[in-house]
This record gives C-alpha cells, structure tokens and sequence, in this order.
C-alpha cells in the first residue's frame, strides 16, 4: 500500500499536463466540424442511385421509366429548372424594352440601369442594416462594410459597366443579335473555369464551343448585309460593346455565385445595390446630364422603362437561387433559352428574320 500510492500521487501532475493538449486537440477538432459543415451546406446533397429500368414486359419497362423519372425531378431540380427559364424570359423581355426605348430615339444606358439599383438598395439595404442591427447592434453594417465592402464595391462597378455595355450595344445592332451573343458566354465561360479547376472537356463539347463560335461568325456577318452603313467610329465603338459584355458576365456570375454559396442573400443584394447606385448615379450625371433634359418622358418611355426595370429586378432575385441550386454555368445554359424567345419577339414585333440568322440558330 505504501508503494501504490506515491504512484497514484505522481499520477496526478502527468493527468494535468495532458490538459492543454486536449485543450488544442479539442480546438482542432471544433475547426474540423465548421469546415465540414461548410463543406456540407456548400456542396450538394448525396445523390441517391437512380431506379432500375425493367425490360420484363412493355408496361413494366414504362412504369420504371416514370419511376426513374419521378427520382430525378426533385424539389431543386424543378427549382433550378423553371427559376432558369423565369431568368431567360426576364433576360427577353428586358432585350424588348431596350430595343422599343431605342426605336423611339430614347438612349440613356446609365439613367436607366440607376433606377433598378435603385430598387435593390432601398428594399435590401434597409433589411440588412435591421438584420445587423438585431444581432451586432448598430455597428455591425459599419462593420460589414469595413470588412467586406471593397468586394461589393468591385462587384458593384463590374456590373454597372456591364449593365452599361449591354444597354448601348442595342444602339449598335438589332434585338436578335444581342441576344444571340448569349452564345460566346459559353466558350468564355469554359475557358475561364479550365484555367481555374483544370477540367477535362470531351471532344464533343469542344465541338460544341467550336459551332458557338460559327455561329457568332454568321451572326456578324448577317448585321453587315443587313446593316452596312456603319461608320468606321460606330462599328468600332459595336464590335468594343459588343465584345466586353459576354467576357466580363461569365466572371461576374463566378463571382456573385462565391458570395452568394457564402453570404446571404439580401446582404449581397443591398450592398451591390448600394455601391452600383452611387457608381451608377456618379456615371449617369456625368455621361447624360444633358441629353436626360432633351429626351422625352412621355408615358410609353416610363411603361418601357418600368418594364425594363421590372425584369430585371426579377433577374437579380432568382439568380442567386439558382446558384445555390446548380451553379453559375447552368445559369448560363439556361438564358440560352432565351435565343428562342427573342425569335418570337423578333417575328412578332420586327417580321424581319435575316437567312444567317436562321444557320445561327441551327447550333441547338
């Protein structure tokens, strides 16, 4: 017994010096968990192996084509695919107003962008500011945007010069051309995600990147049969507008869609739509000071400009839902759609359907 217990009494010392060992396992493995869990709330959920078909009998072959089909359009398949096709009717219409707002000599890109920014910042702004308010106090917007709001603020001037350039490339060209641009996003959008992740394309996607590229070539040289008496300064400043929009737009939904997988969702609306609207306010006073005193307000323009605004405030509140639900790049495939409904448009409205046009077309 006496031998036991001095070894019990130095037993003790060795029990408290594995404490802060413990303490920094304990530590690391806290930060394992926050990783994991925004690992899991980042990725997708486990994707569950699709039902079997059965080639037994004809009626039984159908029912478990309708059973693996009834496994495949779940809550956020539907939700990605009709939130995509809300976005490419939006993307439509907004191309319709624009093109009537030019038709009746009415050209203001920055005065017309200021009013949805507008919008955005006076219904999320105040939101976000309450939200901040209710869990840091007051000094949490401070220090939201002390923190993070250099990158609203480079996000915010992307867009706005982005949102710019697409509304003067109408001054330039026609309702279909616009839209069909929409089919260069995807070869930038490919090369951007190769030089980042690395993937391997097949050969048939590259087939795919190649007919784009035909069919921007067809659609340029459909404007030029058409349209061609540009002159040497208007067909500069077309093919300037024309080109920085489909490059700068794949990179501008990479990056809304890494804040949105990481912030919520009204503060990236309220930021951006605080930042673009001073940027956009500062560029609109400069650029059309005069010609907002020379153009005309009737009530057709405000219906248009209403309209324009209206869809694009649609555009900018289902997009993140779509990057939570799929990704950027399906975002991009699915205004693809939109190629179809400004045919519609286009033959409704302006009957004229150039033959190059209809060889663009033949790429889906």
């Amino acid at each position: 017994m006496n031998v036991e217990i001095p070894q019990l009494e130095r037993s003790a010392p060795i029990n408290t010096s594995l404490e802060p060992e413990n303490t920094s396992r304990d530590k690391s493995q806290v930060e394992e968990l926050k990783v994991e869990v925004e690992q899991h709330i980042e990725s997708e959920p486990p994707v569950k192996a699709r039902p079997p078909l059965d080639y037994s009998s004809f009626r039984n072959f159908w029912t478990s084509v309708f059973i693996r089909l009834g496994s495949v359009l779940t809550r956020r398949f539907l939700l990605a695919f009709f939130g995509g096709q809300l976005v490419s009717i939006c993307v439509t219409s907004t191309s319709v107003a624009i093109t009537e707002l030019v038709n009746r000599g009415w050209s203001l890109p920055a005065t017309q962008n200021f009013f949805l920014y507008f919008a955005l910042f006076s219904i999320y702004t105040p939101f976000t500011i309450y939200e901040c308010k209710c869990i840091h106090g007051f000094k949490g917007w401070g220090n939201l945007i002390l923190k993070d709001g250099w990158k609203y603020l480079i996000l915010a001037a992307a867009d706005v010069e982005g949102n710019y350039m697409v509304v003067l490339a109408y001054q330039y060209t026609n309702l279909l051309s616009c839209i069909l641009l929409n089919a260069w996003a995807i070869p930038v959008c490919a090369s951007f995600s190769w030089i980042y992740m690395k993937p391997k394309y097949h050969w048939t996607q590259l087939t795919g990147i190649m007919i784009c590229i035909g069919g921007l070539g067809m659609l340029v040289a459909s404007d030029h049969l058409t349209r061609s008496g540009f002159t040497t300064a208007s067909a500069m400043l077309k093919g300037v507008s024309l080109s920085l929009v489909p490059h700068a737009q794949p990179i501008l939904n990479s990056c809304q869609e890494f804040l949105v997988r990481r912030r919520p969702l009204y503060e990236m609306l309220g930021q951006v739509g605080m930042y673009a609207m001073i940027i956009d306010g500062i560029q609109a006073s400069v650029l059309e000071h005069h010609k907002m005193r020379k153009a005309s307000w009737n009530g057709g323009v405000v219906g248009l400009i209403f309209a324009f605004t209206l869809g694009l405030f649609i555009f900018y509140i289902v997009t993140p839902l779509i990057f939570r639900a799929a990704s950027s790049v399906y975002m991009s495939l699915s205004i693809l759609s939109s190629d179809f409904y400004g045919l519609l448009f286009g033959l409704g409205l302006y009957v004229r359907f150039p033959p190059l046009k209809a060889a663009h077309y033949t790429r889906y």
